[in-house]
């Protein structure tokens, strides 16, 4: 699935494949654009996130079955994440739920759309219809300290201050969208939902009050603040305790696919759990050994070169009890020292929004 945006991109974009997607990896360099995202206002081409509407009589129980998190009551002027999980309680997806009048809107992570609608259609029942949207509607980003002024200048000012995860039907240009309050990197974000006509209009007039981020520069940013991006986490057999991400499901609902492996995992206490490090030389790759002491402890996850930090930056699936921050290890043999999310303090946290 190429970006509906693809035509507007520079001549020099650098594409890559995720999951069933061609996504921006960068438009210009990876310094570059992390700087904009990190110190003013960046947009983002979130075509590669597929939309899933599921609707009918039925649509809010099933969608109450196959998230993880408590949807029941998701109104029109919310959304929330959620992860979506298998029968054994692996990951098939993160998604960012909206409450719509007719039920609920899903959105993919970046590349996973396919496996997504695959997993619904699997279990669809016959008072619920689900709808692959990706062929009318897109999505675009801002995120940075400043996008609250891109919004203002776009749409409307009184958008930018919306509570996090609000949601409002509005229009640009004559044109409805859905309008969130959402965000990825820990600094202000933003997402409107369009029709694939208007698309490369708003991307256009939001070239003129922001600067182009692709892929990369993104999950380097959700990397520093600790969000999950399950195309990089979500290794075969690990729990959603060991991944970290329990903060995305419910245990307190009395059903929804995977709640038993999860409980299991969560009464267990065992396993292996998640942390950040940073150190060595180089990136390692994922599935590099741990050691403390001499002692394998564990492997890389995830690792990058982080343009803030200066230094490599990664995630290890350690013994449980070596998952604390300010620990001297060693990976691949290198000397690296662990961390406490957030690796880098977004500069949002300090900007008030005008």
């Amino acid at each position: 699935m190429a970006s509906v945006l693809a035509s507007t991109h520079p001549e020099d974009t650098a594409y890559g494949h995720v999951g069933d997607a061609t996504v921006p990896l960068r438009f210009s360099s990876l310094s570059d654009e992390y700087g904009v995202l990190r110190e003013r206002a960046a947009v983002l081409d979130l075509s590669g996130h597929r939309l899933i509407e599921i609707t009918g009589s039925g649509a809010v129980d099933f969608a109450q079955r196959l998230l993880a998190r408590d949807v029941e009551y998701l109104t029109s002027d919310r959304c929330m994440m959620s992860l979506v999980l298998d029968e054994s309680g692996q990951i098939v997806d993160q998604v960012l739920a909206f409450g719509r009048d007719d039920g609920i809107l899903l959105e993919s992570s970046c590349g996973a759309g396919t496996r997504l609608l695959e997993h619904l259609l699997a279990r669809k029942e016959e008072d619920v219809e689900i709808t692959d949207r990706s062929g009318d509607l897109t999505i675009l980003g801002l995120e940075g300290p400043y996008a609250w002024g891109v919004v203002g200048r776009l749409i409307d000012g009184e958008l930018a201050s919306l509570p996090f995860e609000s949601v409002v039907d509005t229009t640009w240009d004559g044109v409805d969208i859905v309008f969130a309050r959402t965000g990825l990197t820990g600094e202000y974000g933003y997402q409107m939902i369009v029709p694939i006509e208007s698309a490369a209009g708003l991307w256009s007039q939001s070239l003129k009050h922001a600067q182009p981020a692709g892929l990369e520069a993104l999950e380097l940013a959700m990397l520093e603040v600790r969000q999950p991006i399950p195309r990089h986490e979500a290794t075969p057999g690990a729990s959603v305790i060991e991944i970290g991400a329990n903060w995305l499901v419910d245990i307190t609902k009395d059903e929804f696919v995977g709640r038993d492996a999860v409980v299991e995992a969560f009464e267990s206490g065992g396993g292996r759990r998640t942390v950040g490090f940073t150190g060595c030389t180089g990136v390692p790759v994922p599935g590099t050994r741990v050691q403390a002491g001499g002692q394998d402890i564990g492997e890389v996850v995830y690792a990058v070169h982080s343009v803030g930090l200066g230094a490599t930056l990664g995630l290890a699936r350690v013994d449980g009890e070596l998952a604390a921050a300010g620990l001297d290890l060693a990976v691949g043999g290198l000397p690296v020292t662990t961390l406490t999310s957030p690796y880098i303090v977004p500069k949002s946290w300090s900007i008030p929004i005008i």
